[in-house]
């Protein structure tokens, strides 16, 4: 698959954005893989980010800290939440502040592939 999008991953594991990143460029995306909400905040080049693959609960800012940030931003980004903690109101919370999804961790990486494939197409 030929793509020019990027994704940005903001988790606090290592091993997961390592492993992410690693998957998404064997389909073809380019990654940039941030630590914390406070990482991704402090990027430059945020403006190019097609996707973010975000954690709910990091320390410091939490993943829905950040899409409210975010959602008062001029940067309009597509949000995909991963996260261990699958209550019901986190889950509400973010896809009421506009996420384009919510998956439970470990992420089945078919499921996300072909997600990413609806929300970006290839560009």
């Amino acid at each position: 698959m030929k793509s020019n999008c990027i994704i940005a991953i903001v988790d606090d594991d290592e091993a997961i954005r390592e492993a992410l990143g690693d998957v998404l460029r064997s389909y073809g995306y380019e990654s940039r893989a941030f630590s914390s909400a406070e990482d991704f905040l402090t990027y430059g080049e945020r403006s190019s980010i097609d996707c973010i693959l975000l954690d709910v609960k990091m320390p410091g800012l939490s993943g829905l800290e950040l899409q409210e940030i975010l959602r008062d931003s001029p940067i309009s980004n597509r949000i995909v939440f991963m996260t261990s903690h699958q209550e019901d109101i986190i889950r509400d919370t973010a896809v009421n502040g506009g996420a384009c999804a919510f998956l439970g961790k470990p992420v089945d990486m078919e499921l996300l592939i072909g997600l990413l494939g609806r929300l970006l197409g290839n560009r």
